[in-house]
């Protein structure tokens, strides 16, 4: 007898066809994490402004406008779009594109020359000063950040984004040391405001290490530069750094991140501006070889 069933209702060797469901992912809205998509929405640290997260193809991230904008408004050299959640410098052959903040940010000290973008930044200007009328946001204070001090007795200098040795691996964090803040989410849906530094945990110490370069890069201008070094604290205190975590939510390794974590791969040519040849604060003592060796904490 045979079967009525038509041939394509079965595999090639006779088994029935198993019926297949097709289901479209998504984030569930009371869901704990929400790290389950391609831009992490945040806040401009300068300017209170509404920005998105991406990340380039050698996982660097990248803070975007959060809207698009028409491509025949942004030049060519600052045209950006997002496929499969990683953002790419350059056009993708359509009429809309994506913008660095950097570029809009009003609370950068010399606008560019983009005449088109110049409505877009003036709006945001203002956006800016509604919230800092109303309380919502606070700017940062000025920023302490010094290239490379000539005299040995100048004022402290505290760098805005400081060079961090964790792992035997150096990164460049977003905002000063005792500023990194733990991107867990908390029980009210926020996030946390807590700390990595505290001072129930062993803290880094300042250091001059030399500024070496890839092997085939150029030489570098600079011969020593100012670490934040975590080589010396237990390994588990590492990995909570490096996990951008508090003491209270290392504990807890169910409790979701609210926020990428904010370490970027230090490249020392690329990213040649934050380098600094002194540390933070004046503790030296000689070592055996006569040598001034300055060593400092936060």
């Amino acid at each position: 007898m045979r079967s009525t069933s038509s041939p394509a209702a079965r595999y090639w060797d006779g088994s029935p066809l198993a019926h297949r469901v097709r289901r479209s992912l998504h984030v569930s809205p009371d869901g704990v994490s929400r790290l389950l998509r391609c831009g992490q929405g945040d806040r401009c640290r300068e300017c209170g402004n509404r920005i998105e997260w991406y990340h380039r193809g050698a996982q660097r991230p990248v803070r975007l406008h959060p809207h698009e904008l028409s491509a025949a408004r942004v030049p060519a050299g600052c045209r950006w779009h997002v496929s499969s959640g990683v953002a790419y410098r350059g056009g993708d052959g359509s009429s809309w594109c994506r913008l660095p903040h950097a570029v809009i940010c009003p609370a950068q000290d010399v606008p560019p020359a983009l005449p088109g973008l110049a409505g877009l930044r003036r709006s945001l200007a203002v956006n800016t000063r509604r919230l800092i009328d109303a309380g919502a946001f606070a700017p940062p204070p000025a920023s302490l950040d010094c290239p490379a001090p000539r005299r040995e007795n100048s004022a402290v200098c505290r760098p805005a984004r400081p060079i961090v040795q964790l792992l035997y691996v150096r990164y460049l964090a977003a905002r000063p040391v005792d500023d990194i803040q733990c991107v867990a989410r908390t029980r009210r849906r926020q996030r946390c405001t807590s700390t990595l530094l505290s001072p129930d945990s062993p803290a880094g110490v300042w250091r001059l290490l030399p500024a070496t370069a890839a092997s085939g890069q150029l030489a570098l201008p600079a011969a020593v530069m100012a670490v934040y070094d975590l080589s010396g604290v237990p390994y588990a205190e590492q990995l909570r750094w490096r996990a951008q975590r508090c003491l209270q939510h290392a504990a807890i390794p169910t409790v979701a991140d609210l926020a990428v974590a904010d370490w970027e791969p230090f490249d020392p040519l690329r990213h040649h501006e934050h380098i600094h040849n002194r540390l933070p604060a004046h503790t030296r003592r000689p070592d055996p070889a006569g040598r001034a060796h300055q060593e400092s904490r936060p």
